[in-house]
């Protein structure tokens, strides 16, 4: 299992939002292939076929938990978790 499964498999979970490094996440939806467009503090990702837009910001090293609960509601929403969700 690849570093952007077990995120994701953290991220599922929902134990950890505040225990999420803002650097992981954002390697996490590169990985997922979103485009990404930074405005001052504001990491702002979309993705074809992804109506919503997410915002992340940094909470010292970690993102902000209420954006990983987001994050959380998409990679549910969208399947992202196929062909892992075994593993959970």
């Amino acid at each position: 299992m690849n570093p952007h499964e077990k995120l994701i498999i953290k991220i599922l979970q929902g134990n950890s939002d505040t225990n999420i490094k803002f650097s992981e996440l954002r390697n996490l939806l590169l990985y997922l292939n979103f485009d990404e467009r930074i405005k001052g503090s504001h990491h702002i990702y979309r993705k074809s076929g992804i109506e919503e837009k997410i915002n992340i910001q940094k909470d010292g090293n970690t993102a902000k938990p209420y954006q990983v609960r987001q994050i959380r509601s998409i990679l549910l929403r969208y399947k992202f978790m196929r062909g892992i969700d075994a593993k959970i």
